[in-house]
């Protein structure tokens, strides 16, 4: 199917959430125009296409509802309310009405939207809302693709943030009964693959269709495989009790799933979420992964995302302040800082690209001397290896303990550390005209590896502050002493 030349409008809401922003920039790649629908415009800032268009409403503002569906070929409904902190059922009750009201009236031929697996008499208040917004959606008379996943398996969506906060901060895990219920995880690039298609698939009026990854597992065998991928030993104990009511207080603890929306997920997992109707097979030409599979291209997806992430944007979007340990983004930690200095970049550039051997770190030696030291005791390469060029830096070369991992002369330096670490670390440095001048950002980064790599960070984070920002002080000396 070749969508490259379509010039149907969709209707796309929640752009700005997880699936609806990956969904977003594949819509626009198979050739879609796109009308999103959001509270917040800006909060999408740059990433839609010239042929986006972004317009400012709500799902229960029937007004805007009723303007952004004028000459829209398909309606995506990707928005729920579980964060909300009282009767988000309620909530999504009349956001469905509204859409579907507003959808049938302005005679859209389809409304296609994302919910949940799950059968059954006690289901959980999650599930039972996301299955009776399909219901409303599909009985309102507007045409309606209901798409019904289990956990969806990707770097950032909530069911996979649990599973991953789990593994990495407890060793020593209980294991009530409900982690063996079992699901059908799928990849989010399954999911996004899915929804594309939805519009075009050949169904007459309404229909639920499953889907789910290749394979059936628990909720166990996750974080069991998550914890091989990632190097960690964990031991899980089974226990007869704990309830998910019961679990959901801990898991607050120790997940980055803020509590209300952690109760939900967890009270969800008593559910069996596998698919039963397998006519999805027939309608999408899409083989979906298996859940090895999805959890090693999540976590290979999220290193080329971060790789490819500029910190003079992304971290000074999560707070003006600076938070002590450094800041969060995904599972790994973040310390960043900068300075504005009087020159080109090509001038403010050139003691970043000298760093390491003989003319040393530019603050604090004698402390990465020791650190050498101490990465030779533990079989690490130390700082013998020094730098092939002490002016010019290439891509792969070394430089004492790290790798020159990206190079863009005169904007970006990024180090990859080979030293001995529970985890693994890089140094960046990004160097941005700024008015007359140049802004030179520098940047820790540090993805820990279990609780010794948490630990590792927080023990050692004031030397860390100490010799970073002593590091850039003298690389802004060096600058002055060059011109």
């Amino acid at each position: 199917m070749t969508l490259g030349n379509d010039s149907r409008l969709i209707l796309l809401t929640g752009a700005t959430g997880y699936v609806g922003g990956r969904l977003l920039h594949a819509l626009e790649a198979a050739g879609y125009r796109v009308r999103c629908l959001s509270r917040h415009p800006n909060a999408l800032g740059q990433r839609e296409a010239q042929t986006t268009e972004v317009v400012k409403g709500d799902v229960l503002d029937a007004v805007s509802l009723a303007t952004s569906m004028v000459g829209v070929h398909a309606a995506y409904y990707l928005v729920h309310s579980m964060a909300s902190a009282n009767f988000f059922e309620e909530v999504d009750r009349r956001a469905a009405h509204a859409f579907a009201a507003a959808a049938r009236d302005a005679d859209v031929p389809r409304i296609i939207y994302l919910g949940g697996l799950g059968s059954g008499s006690e289901l959980s208040a999650h599930l039972r809302s996301r299955q009776e917004v399909g219901r409303i959606l599909r009985e309102s008379g507007a045409a309606t693709v209901e798409l019904r996943a289990s956990i969806v398996i990707g770097s950032g969506s909530a069911s996979f943030e649990m599973i991953r906060a789990l593994v990495e901060k407890l060793p020593v895990m209980i294991t009530p009964r409900w982690v063996k219920t079992r699901s059908q995880p799928i990849a989010v690039e399954d999911v996004i693959a899915y929804l594309v298609q939805a519009p075009d698939i050949q169904i007459s009026g309404s229909r639920i269709i499953e889907i789910g990854g290749a394979d059936q597992v628990s909720c166990l065998d996750l974080m069991k495989k998550y914890a091989r991928q990632r190097g960690l030993k964990r031991w899980m104990i089974p226990v007869p009790v704990l309830s998910p009511r019961l679990s959901s207080l801990w898991l607050g603890l120790v997940t980055p799933v803020y509590a209300r929306v952690g109760r939900e997920l967890v009270d969800s997992l008593r559910n069996e979420t596998i698919v039963r109707d397998r006519s999805a097979g027939a309608l999408f030409s899409i083989r979906p992964l298996g859940y090895r599979e999805a959890l090693k291209r999540a976590l290979v997806n999220e290193d080329q995302d971060f790789a490819e992430t500029r910190w003079s944007g992304a971290f000074s979007s999560l707070r003006k302040t600076h938070p002590w340990g450094g800041a969060k983004l995904g599972r790994r930690i973040v310390d960043s800082r900068s300075v504005h200095v009087p020159c080109p970049p090509a001038i403010a550039f050139r003691p970043i690209e000298r760093l390491g051997g003989k003319t040393g770190w530019y603050y604090g030696n004698g402390l990465w001397q020791i650190r050498g030291l101490l990465d030779l005791l533990f079989g690490g390469a130390g700082m013998r290896r020094g730098r092939r060029d002490p002016d010019r830096l290439l891509a792969g070369d070394t430089v004492d303990f790290w790798r020159v991992e990206e190079i863009q002369r005169d904007h970006l330096l990024r180090l990859a550390a080979e030293m001995r670490l529970p985890g693994r670390a890089w140094l960046q440095f990004e160097v941005e005209k700024d008015g007359s001048g140049s802004v030179i950002r520098q940047t820790a980064i540090f993805d820990p590896m279990g609780v010794l790599g948490q630990l590792y960070w927080y023990f050692l984070y004031p030397v860390h502050q100490f010799v970073f920002a002593g590091m850039l002080t003298g690389i802004v000396g060096a600058i002055g002493e060059s011109r």
